[in-house]
């Protein structure tokens, strides 16, 4: 028996393992339609059993249109096609700002599409990692991705620091995986004086568990401190109220849950109390300075009073023209609904590894992530007891794809655009064979 909480009235669901349940819930998914418009890679010439969108989600199929537009407009209009473009280039991340600014809890003033996540984690840094006096150290949580890890060991040095000094990491409670939140609010008062900057991801990428972003936020300011996070797990995969939550600022890529593309462009969001403070430092480039006189081309630069006064150059159209296409497609299916079934879709995951789970004998599955719904988004974690490494591999020779995190997690993430709960079945049916 599983609950899910798609509005403010519980639904009770009671799951089985089977197929004839697999195919009663996705006729009556009100999303299902959007999975034709995904173009799924081919295993023996059928759709394979995707489950990696927390790393790279699928294709769809409106981008080739959506690029196209732009390539035509190129070919059209050459220079041109920065104003008479359908979407003008001259504007063209503006065009993204208003949905994206709905997926993360914010205004529009406060998010921009620019860069690529480290660089943008490089650039808020520059501006809210202000080192004074004792108060001169970031939290961040143990193990972060190797990317927030480099972001913060380099960006240290750079600023002549060292980072052993001046990194304060949390860690899990011995013989734990998880980091409890009362934990690192704990950490942060207990070294409060200490911490100049709390920048934690969002949704941990190893566990999946999503971190209590307003408490942890709350905490900082109670000592004095800013707080970010890095958002990559989080944005189009759970929901977020930057604005109201008080974040100072965050950044996210638009690769996974939000299908952009590979290495496509990041998200920024800067809180309304900073981003219209024009004396704040940064570093800027030309794209950042206010509109009304950007072609004057004169020194002394003015900064938008925006998100947008962090930007360094113009648009990237032609790896913006994808996430236009995906935003577009989340639009039409509302993230209210993305996460009513998001919910559903991991909850029967659980209940299918774990069912299979218990009539194993020579392996175990056991799940590292919350089991409580609202302490993880789409993503499950599964250490293997028994096969591990060899249990993936099998799982990819046969049409699944998972992800292989070291030293003994497979991780996956059914994505409500896109996956079905026949997928899940057919998948148990296939690590019911691996395990035999």
């Amino acid at each position: 028996m599983c609950t899910f909480t798609p509005t403010k009235k519980a639904i009770m669901v009671e799951f089985d393992f089977s197929a004839d349940f697999a195919k009663k819930m996705d006729s009556e998914d009100k999303l299902a339609r959007f999975r034709s418009q995904f173009l799924f890679p081919q295993h023996n010439n059928k759709n394979v059993l995707y489950y990696t969108g927390n790393s790279l989600g699928l294709q769809p199929k409106r981008t080739q249109d959506y690029l196209q537009q732009e390539l035509n407009d190129w070919g059209k209009y050459g220079v041109e096609g920065h104003f008479e473009a359908k979407n003008p280039w001259f504007s063209y991340h503006e065009i993204l700002t208003d949905q994206m600014a709905k997926l993360v809890g914010a205004t529009n003033k406060e998010v921009v599409a620019m860069n690529g996540l480290s660089v943008n984690l490089h650039l808020l840094l520059t501006t809210f990692f202000r080192p004074q006096g004792k108060r001169n150290k970031i939290l961040c949580e143990a193990k972060a991705f190797p990317s927030d890890q480099y972001v913060l060991e380099t960006h240290l040095k750079a600023r002549g620091l060292n980072p052993e000094d001046h990194i304060l990491e949390v860690w899990p409670n011995e013989g734990e995986v998880l980091i409890d939140d009362e934990k690192i609010i704990e950490t942060i008062k207990t070294h409060g004086d200490e911490i100049a900057c709390v920048m934690i991801g969002g949704v941990n990428y190893y566990s999946g568990q999503l971190f209590d972003m307003h408490k942890i936020t709350e905490a900082a300011h109670q000592v004095g401190a800013i707080c970010g996070f890095d958002l990559a797990h989080g944005a189009g995969n759970v929901e977020l109220k930057l604005h109201d939550w008080n974040v100072d600022f965050a950044a996210w890529c638009s690769y996974k849950y939000l299908n952009s593309g590979p290495g496509s462009v990041s998200g920024v969001f800067i809180h309304e109390k900073h981003s219209q403070n024009s004396e704040l430092p940064r570093l800027a480039g030309w794209w950042g300075h206010e509109k009304e006189n950007r072609f004057l081309m004169e020194k002394g630069f003015q900064p938008i009073k925006s998100a947008e006064g962090w930007q360094l150059n113009n648009a990237p159209v032609f790896i913006m023209a994808p996430f236009k296409a995906s935003l577009d497609i989340i639009s039409e299916a509302g993230f209210e609904n993305m996460v009513a079934k998001r919910k559903l879709l991991t909850n029967y995951l659980q209940f299918v590894i774990e069912e299979i789970s218990n009539h194993a004998t020579d392996v175990s599955f056991e799940i590292i992530t919350p089991k409580d719904e609202t302490k993880r988004g789409a993503q499950l974690s599964i250490y293997c007891h028994g096969k591990g490494k060899e249990l993936f591999d099998y799982l990819m020779k046969n049409g699944v794809i998972t992800d292989w995190r070291e030293p003994n997690v497979i991780r996956m993430a059914p994505v409500p655009l896109y996956n079905s709960f026949e997928d899940i079945y057919q998948f148990g049916k296939i690590l019911e064979r691996a395990i035999q």
